[in-house]
């Protein structure tokens, strides 16, 4: 079959190249990368920074304003909670009460439709038994979206026009209201929004407050004020009118308007004169009580949050919202401020995912083109034929571009993890196009095949040398893909995560497989056949590369064009030298130093501050190293194998060795669930305590957000304190949000890649200003806009010289923040804590869980946890901290029933009375065009601030008569819940901490348990009947995801050995074979263990440590780790394959039946494939290096990956020897069965 496919597209070459042709145009439309320019129509793949991981989860929110936490759980949380419960497919349900709010967390099985579930939800909200809720309580169902869905936030402020710099002008109120009637509904109708929630500011309210002394003096109760106002906002229509044969539709306008209509508003009448609103209250405009508010660098802001749709592309969705900006701004409302200046509301975004998405997927991209630049620097230097290595290099970007078609219409989203796919199978891709043009250029070398240049016979000498090796390729490929199958089984967090990678990963390999039998052939034919045989045409060619080559080098200056016209140059002398193949190798040398030079101009591995040469002599250093120890393998490789096959015991001391220390270091490394995404941001997340008012919160964020703003390396502090209007945000009054966005390490362009700018002889920066900025001088932060872009220009660092990295930054972070009252916060970016939040309940990523039958119980067991946690060694003592849920001062008013019955009151009657006039009751809401405000009804604040104010509150009573409310109730002080959280319906608490720096996860959580139980056993620690905790957060998803790991790691490992068997047909070959896997799988731990060594690498040069470059630090074994080894498994029997193929085809030819015969079939059939084994080798281990050393944002995830199968393929080398010398024991030892069973048979017949 596969032999057809090459000789179809072989010999109609016209199909295939536009088969090639459709490739590349269709996969430049899909691709996610911002390539600017070109005619080619855009249809990119939905873009995002990682996968969305979060559970998958609905949100039911409840409002019942003015209620304490107790009710809320009581009447609210509890019944809808147990109701719940019976939805198909619900996993488990997590809740939250807080003062007026409800919050159900509905997780449903994965295998859930998202939407299905909504549906579900809104059948069993809406088929409720009557009195299972509250009167008037209405549950709402959350956004259609997930815990990645708030992309974009930002705030509003006045600022000039002209300059957009800030002029204020605006007062709270204001900018709320135009927030909420203006902004957000505008916002809200960008595609693929789905909600756009408000925060910060003031609410307008209409506030009546009632004056008792004027209610007692005309006899008038609460009650009937409450009806005069609800009576006194209506309007109604009345049909029509016909006047005149023409039609008039009636409106009766009752609607509130200002302040005075509801002034006027009649109560009651006395003695025939009306008692109007404003004879027993004041009305006037006020603030609404509000639960969260935002700080933008220690000034009050108002903003909102846009929330994406699930399943939208968010880089998409953020260009609609800032298309929606753009369309509304110029219709934002301004004014002019006394000073003349203009002052109009801009939109000015705090949190924007872009920047992150961007940066992300450029750095897949640097590292894409880094990988494909060093694959062909490798080929050029081993195959020696630029023919070749222009075939091998243009099977790459095609098989990439085929890779991002099959992602678009699969519906694989572009996120660092999916891309990372493509960047860790490069090596592998590169492969298929080595061994195909490597068997092409053996054939062509062959002496019988000298004079074939072209035509049909060409044909057919391609088709042999292709069809020769296919079936190796073939399964090495099918090994390789088949080999990340178990992948797909893993399952929640995990296996949102890497799925995607496993998709990309086959997509990339399946692409490079299928281009190489079907494109590859056609271009070797056209390329190795091309032959110019006129001297002439000739000379006028390497004329117009001189031209070409001075022109691009005087327009761009450019080291490329240079290489152009040096090769034109040689080309023109080639006649002038001795051997003719000297040109060649000229030619060879040039592109391989163009190639080095343009890759070292983008890599930078060593940083800007070391300057080119230096880069470009680390490039090299790094390539020639490798190169030269796998090329000294290759000279050496017949008298190195004829060693080990002399001295086998010897030889085979070695791998076994590597397997046993690599096993041993398998068990010391730690755990961990997961390397965590550098987002560019960090989220400051303290409490203050549960009794702490607004007041002081308001104090709390201002000091925060005014301290971390004067970090130089922080861009934007914006601080949140309690909760947005929506149910994505379940934070009570007393939780901190603090966004700091830092600067990138150097500025960057608007594609999240480095910008250079223009610099002198002496590093100085120009400015635009005529000025200079020499960094060697003195750290200043310097504008973008003031410097002057230069592509052959220097990167401008934004940090200082002793900011090193991110962890500096957070340190510098962790310095400013700490004030009395507040906790410690752990450290975590702003999608890391919603994903955390929301999936865990906890605010941290590492933490207990405790429950127990009631909350003062659970409190007191966690404090005396948060204790015991404090001395573990490996947690930091200042992070643990137990979230207080009790503790939250009450004013309870006790009803007196016996005097309330003497009086005629009942119990309604009076809490109504109660929430009216000192909550506040909203009777009824304005409509003034497109706003909408409460009408709120109470007592002045002078009259409710304070117990005894409140004691003197009026009641009417059966007769008519009023008596105060310390006649019918009791107020007391005492202590009750801020928060009440439950799983299940079960009362939960939580414990949240911190690990100290290089610990893992899991041995953290280990030594913790371990000291618990210790203190339990001995006495140290007692905790109440009833409670009983565990540990959650990622330690709980690691431990679920060991458990899958354990299945699918050893599945992994069988599918490999039964391809290998397939393909051998005996289990002896197979495991000969298989060896590889047990090989590499030791090396990926050596390296990982070295990784975590001081001394590993613990060098400089040219003033950069190698540590740092190559970003050497422990490496836990966390779920990434195993997808890099799972990628080993399938990359390691490749070259053990592709040489036991051809052992087994020189023993079909030769049929040694000597053990010299034996061993000299198995040594020529290495040397025939030590060669491409040795290339195939080479370009994996070179082209993971960009890998290795890259520091954007997405590395943390990708370097955990590509640590495995670098270590791997390194000792993986082993395997050329390996292979050939089980194959020769094993083929001996058949042998001398034989022939010990033919000696007995003859002595047999001797004897008979």
């Amino acid at each position: 079959m596969l032999n057809k496919i090459i000789r179809y597209f072989l010999e109609n070459r016209v199909i295939t190249m536009l088969l090639l042709l459709l490739v590349v145009v269709w996969g430049i439309s899909t691709s996610p990368f911002n390539w600017h320019g070109g005619i080619i129509p855009r249809n990119p793949i939905p873009v995002d920074a990682i996968p969305d991981i979060g559970d998958n989860q609905q949100i039911v929110a409840t409002e019942w304003m003015g209620r304490s936490p107790k009710d809320i759980q009581d009447q609210i949380t509890y019944p809808l909670t147990t109701s719940l419960l019976g939805i198909p497919g619900v996993k488990s349900i997590r809740s939250s009460s807080m003062f007026g709010m409800s919050f159900i967390y509905i997780i449903f099985d994965d295998n859930i439709e998202f939407y299905w579930s909504r549906s579900r939800i809104l059948e069993k909200l809406n088929s409720l038994p009557p009195g299972t809720l509250p009167e008037g309580v209405q549950p709402a169902l959350g956004p259609d979206a997930t815990a990645l869905g708030q992309i974009y936030w930002y705030t509003l402020e006045g600022r000039n026009p002209e300059t957009g710099k800030p002029t204020g002008g605006w007062n709270a109120e204001e900018l709320r209201t135009i927030q909420d009637f203006y902004v957000k509904y505008s916002l809200s109708a960008a595609e693929g929004v789905s909600e756009v929630a408000s925060a910060g500011g003031f609410v307008k309210e209409y506030q009546i407050e009632l004056n008792p002394d004027a209610m007692r003096a005309f006899n008038i109760s609460v009650m009937d004020i409450m009806n005069a106002v609800k009576k006194s906002n209506l309007d109604i229509g009345a049909e029509t009118m016909e006047i005149n044969k023409v039609e008039y539709l009636i409106r009766g306008l009752g609607y509130i308007k200002d302040v005075s209509d509801l002034e006027k508003a009649v109560v009651t009448v006395r003695d025939g004169v009306p008692v109007r609103i404003s004879d027993v209250a004041f009305v006037n405009i006020g603030p609404g009580t509000r639960r969260g508010g935002l700080d933008k660098e220690g000034i009050e802001a108002v903003g909102g949050v846009v929330v994406a749709r699930y399943g939208a592309n968010p880089l998409e969705v953020i260009d609609n919202v800032k298309t929606k900006i753009k369309e509304i701004e110029a219709g934002l409302p301004q004014k002019t401020l006394e000073d003349g200046t203009v002052s109009k509301v801009t939109v000015v975004p705090f949190y924007d995912r872009t920047n992150l998405i961007k940066e992300t997927i450029g750095t897949l991209e640097t590292s894409l083109s880094h990988e494909i630049l060093i694959c062909i620097i490798v080929i050029i230097v081993l195959v020696l034929n630029l023919r070749a290595s222009v075939i091998i290099a243009s099977m790459l970007p095609i098989a990439v571009l085929a890779t991002f078609i099959l992602m678009k219409y699969t519906g694989i989203e572009a996120n660092i993890v999916a891309l990372s796919g493509i960047a860790i199978a490069i090596g592998v891709m590169v492969d298929v196009g080595v061994v195909f043009v490597e068997s092409i250029i053996r054939y062509m070398e062959m002496p019988e095949n000298k004079d074939i240049k072209r035509g049909k016979a060409f044909v057919s000498l391609i088709y042999k040398a292709v069809s020769e090796v296919s079936g190796a390729i073939a399964t090495a490929m099918i090994t390789t893909i088949v080999s990340f199958l178990p992948v797909f089984a893993m399952e929640a967090q995990e296996g949102k995560m890497f799925s995607p990678l496993a998709y990309t990963k086959t997509y990339a390999l399946a692409s490079a497989f299928i281009l190489g039998l079907i494109i590859l052939p056609t271009l070797s034919y056209l390329l190795f056949s091309v032959r110019i045989n006129s001297k002439m045409i000739r000379k006028v060619a390497n004329y117009l590369l001189v031209v070409a080559g001075i022109v691009l080098l005087v327009i761009y200056g450019s080291i490329p064009a240079l290489g152009l016209t040096a090769v034109g140059v040689n080309n023109l002398f080639a006649s002038y030298w001795k051997n003719p193949k000297m040109s060649t190798y000229i030619n060879i040398g040039i592109t391989l130093l163009v190639a080095i030079y343009y890759l070292s101009e983008e890599w930078l591995p060593m940083g800007p501050q070391a300057g080119l040469s230096a880069n470009i002599l680390f490039v090299a250093a790094c390539i020639l190293i490798i190169l030269s120890l796998l090329w000294i393998l290759v000279i050496y490789y017949e008298k190195i194998l004829r060693w080990c096959l002399s001295h086998r015991w010897l030889f085979m001391i070695i791998p076994a060795a590597t397997i046993v220390f690599g096993f041993m270091i398998w068990r010391k490394i730690g755990e961990e669930f997961m390397p965590s995404l550098n987002e560019g941001s960090f989220l400051l997340m303290p409490t203050s305590m549960p009794h702490t008012g607004i007041a002081q919160n308001l104090d709390y964020i201002e000091a925060l957000d005014k301290r971390l703003a004067a970090i130089p390396e922080v861009e934007t502090a914006i601080g949140k304190w309690g909760r947005v209007n929506s149910a994505l945000d379940p934070a009570p009054a007393q939780m901190f949000e603090n966004t700091i966005n830092y600067r990138p390490e150097y500025i960057l362009n608007e594609d999240g890649q480095r910008e250079r700018f223009k610099v002198n002889g002496k590093g100085e920066y120009f400015l635009k200003d005529g000025g200079t900025y020499n960094p060697a001088d003195g750290f200043r932060l310097i504008p973008r806009d003031s410097l002057i872009p230069d592509r052959k220009g220097d990167y401008f660092r934004q940090w200082r010289p002793e900011i090193k990295n991110t962890n500096d930054i957070w340190q510098q972070i962790v310095n400013v923040t700490h004030l009395p009252g507040l906790t410690s916060a752990p450290k975590l970016q702003p999608i890391e804590a919603r994903l955390v939040m929301l999936s865990t309940g906890m605010r941290a990523p590492m933490g207990l869980k405790i429950y127990g039958p009631d909350l003062e119980t659970i409190e007191q067991s966690g404090k005396a946890i948060e204790q015991a946690l404090k001395e573990v060694p490996s947690v930091i003592p200042s992070s643990v901290f137990y979230d207080r849920a009790v503790g939250a001062p009450y004013l309870e008013i006790k009803l007196n029933r016996d005097n309330m019955a003497r009086y005629g009151v009942n119990v309604e009657d009076l809490q109504e009375i109660l929430s009216a006039a000192v909550g506040g009751m909203v009777l009824t809401t304005t409509v003034e065009g497109r706003e909408r405000f409460p009408v709120r009804l109470r007592y002045a604040r002078e009259l409710r601030d304070n117990p005894e104010a409140l004691s003197m509150l009026l009641v009417p009573t059966a007769t008519g008569a009023q008596i105060p409310l310390k006649e019918l109730a009791d107020i007391d002080y005492t202590r009750g819940a801020q928060m009440i959280q439950s799983e299940n319906t079960f009362l939960v608490g939580y414990v949240i901490f911190d690990k100290t720096s290089g610990k893992a996860e899991v041995d953290v959580v280990k030594e913790a348990t371990r000291v618990l139980d210790q203190k339990i056993k001995d006495g140290e620690l007692r905790l109440a009947k009833g409670v009983s905790y565990k540990f959650a957060g990622n330690y709980e998803q690691q431990e679920r995801a060991t458990q899958r790991l354990a299945i699918v790691v050893p599945l992994a490992l069988l599918i490999v050995l039964l391809v290998l068997y397939f393909q051998f047909k005996t289990v002896t070959a197979s495991l000969i074979h298989f060896s590889g896997v047990f090989v590499a799988f030791a090396g990926g731990f050596i390296l990982l263990w070295l990784y975590g060594q001081d001394w590993f690498m613990n060098f400089s040069v040219g003033g950069e440590n190698m540590r740092d470059l190559f970003q050497m630090h422990t490496i836990n074994l966390s779920v990434a780790v195993w997808v890099g080894f799972i990628a080993l498994f399938g990359v390691a029997t490749d070259d053990g394959v592709l040489m036991g193929t051809y052992i087994h085809q020189t023993f079909l030819q030769q049929n040694p039946t000597t053990k010299e015969a034996i061993r000299e079939a198995v040594v020529t059939a290495g040397l025939k494939r030590v060669r491409p084994a040795a290339m195939t080798t080479a370009t994996t281990l070179i082209a993971l290096l960009p890998v290795l050393t890259s520091t954007g944002k997405g590395a943390d995830i990708m370097v955990p990956m590509a640590i495995p199968t670098f270590g791997g393929m390194l000792i993986q080398s082993m395997t050329m020897f390996v292979v050939p010398v089980l194959q020769c024991w094993w083929r001996e030892s058949v042998i001398k069965k034989e022939q010990k069973k033919q000696n007995i048979q003859m002595n047999t017949s001797d004897e008979k």
